[in-house]
């Protein structure tokens, strides 16, 4: 018996750190800020704090990442169990956040759900927090990443089941 295909355009959120709150943290300056260096300078402190396990430590890279072709089906969807992984922009652009609660230690594909930045905004994601890896709207984009190397297994991927097409942008 064929497999029925089932087709579903994710709504696009605006980010904010009320709607985000089960999947993570969003990093953007905004609120009262300390003045530091003789008054050069306001300090947005503590917007995240990065989480790893006992065996892992923080590390700072940068991506570069090409933009998506819109609308832009989905293909799977990846946690980090060990850690946390924050992404900000080194650009001024929008970016999506694809993100799914998890059911069984496997992603909720019933109740994904994708956020927009401002073009300001960076995430933080939860430990063990199910996401689509980084998709840039308009062009490329490069961010600095902060999460935790070490040993142990911290990447578990799935693939989108191939009767489920899930997409994102350039549909309404």
């Amino acid at each position: 018996m064929p497999t029925t295909l089932t087709t579903r355009a994710l709504p696009i959120e605006p980010l904010s750190a009320e709607s985000f709150k089960p999947f993570g943290d969003v990093i953007e300056a905004c609120g009262d800020a300390m003045v530091i260096n003789q008054g050069r300078c306001h300090k947005f402190n503590q917007l995240t704090q990065i989480e790893t396990d006992a065996n892992g430590e923080v590390s700072i890279h940068i991506y570069h990442t090409e933009a998506i072709r819109q609308p832009y089906r989905l293909d799977l969807l990846e946690r980090h169990p060990l850690g946390s992984q924050a992404f900000m922009p080194l650009e001024k652009q929008q970016f999506y956040i694809v993100v799914a609660p998890d059911k069984n230690q496997e992603p909720d594909f019933d109740n994904i759900r994708c956020f927009v930045t401002n073009g300001s905004q960076g995430i933080n994601y939860h430990p063990g927090t199910w996401h689509h890896p980084l998709l840039s709207v308009d062009q490329g984009i490069s961010y600095l990443v902060i999460d935790r190397t070490g040993s142990g297994h911290n990447c578990d991927e799935v693939q989108i089941p191939e009767q489920l097409s899930v997409t994102v942008g350039g549909l309404s």
